[in-house]
């Protein structure tokens, strides 16, 4: 007899991306409620070694395939009830050099999959994992839901802000009910991207010198996963409006020295020297990145969720991990 789980119970789940870093964790907190729980990953930054656990349980399937693939997505969404979008290319960076990857699997790929919703009719509620970057850089912090105008640095925050413009109009014209959250840098277990294993990585290489990419103030909230799967699973439909929008991160901040020096004390290194590259446009790590970021969580606390640790505990119990598994 499947387990009561509020706005969840009865209903079959697909995750995008849910072999990735979040989306795993989403799923183990799925399965965990005995939710039954589709799986649809290309493989191309997540690993099914991070749904190994559930590949033989009976309430999980999981598809390899692609968002661009039309059938890849008609065979993953029957019976789905819900559906938790998370794919995406992680790599904000790479949009300053190869913008069309991002054109591809994050607007594109959106497109397709809500077609493939449209489509079906089966599905009601479509959750989004949008991102910070779309705010660009704002200049109210903690910058609230209803700041505008929205003006994307970087070609990773505008194709996150055109999905938010698709999924919208799709929910609005064919009926769906549509959850976005803009994220905070979420960390935790099993991620690969960011400036914590980027740290861990070059530490292992040099331990006596660690490069730091602009002029180390520049200054973000972090998110443990734990506390964003949380919220990904609150039941927004109670609220009565057909599309809401988040903001999801801790309710401070952090800059990227007390970062490094965080790596490097659970790293075991003493005496690292640390070289700023300057970075560019006033210390920022690269073209298009956001040099301050704190999100107003206001909207997201009235629900009853509020974050179990703050910026620097997330990235301490982040470097913890990350410089266990580089050792």
């Amino acid at each position: 007899m499947k387990a009561k789980h509020g706005w969840l119970d009865s209903r079959v789940v697909l995750v995008t991306g849910g072999a990735g870093f979040i989306g795993s964790h989403l799923v183990d907190a799925l399965m965990a409620q005995d939710v039954e729980t589709h799986v649809l990953d290309n493989l191309s930054s997540g690993s099914l070694e991070n749904n190994r656990r559930w590949l033989a349980h009976s309430g999980f399937k999981f598809f390899r395939g692609d968002l661009l693939d039309k059938p890849d997505i008609e065979n993953a969404i029957h019976d789905c009830q819900v559906i938790f979008h998370l794919a995406a290319n992680p790599e904000v960076r790479l949009g300053s050099v190869s913008p069309g990857i991002h054109f591809e699997q994050n607007i594109k790929a959106t497109y397709n999959l809500l077609e493939a919703v449209r489509q079906s009719a089966t599905t009601e509620v479509f959750v989004f994992t949008s991102s910070s970057t779309v705010y660009g850089d704002a200049s109210t912090i903690p910058t609230p839901e209803d700041y505008a105008p929205l003006e994307p640095s970087s070609v990773y925050g505008a194709t996150k802000l055109a999905s938010e413009a698709l999924i919208t109009a799709y929910a609005h014209t064919y009926g769906l009910r549509a959850t976005i959250f803009r994220l905070a840098n979420v960390i935790g277990p099993r991620s690969r991207h960011g400036v914590i294993p980027d740290f861990a990585g070059k530490l292992k290489e040099n331990p006596r010198e660690l490069e730091i990419l602009g002029d180390g103030t520049q200054t973000k909230s972090y998110l443990y996963v734990e506390d964003c799967i949380k919220a990904l699973l609150l039941d927004s439909e109670r609220l009565g409006r057909r599309v809401e929008v988040f903001n999801l991160g801790s309710e401070d901040w952090t800059d990227a020295k007390t970062i490094a020096e965080i790596v490097v004390e659970e790293m075991g290194l003493r005496d690292v020297a640390f070289r700023f590259t300057g970075g560019v446009n006033g210390g920022r790590g690269w073209k298009g990145d956001v040099k301050y970021m704190l999100l107003a969580v206001d909207k997201l606390k009235s629900l009853g969720w509020k974050p179990e640790r703050n910026s620097a505990q997330a990235v301490r119990a982040t470097a913890r991990i990350v410089s266990q598994e580089t050792k």
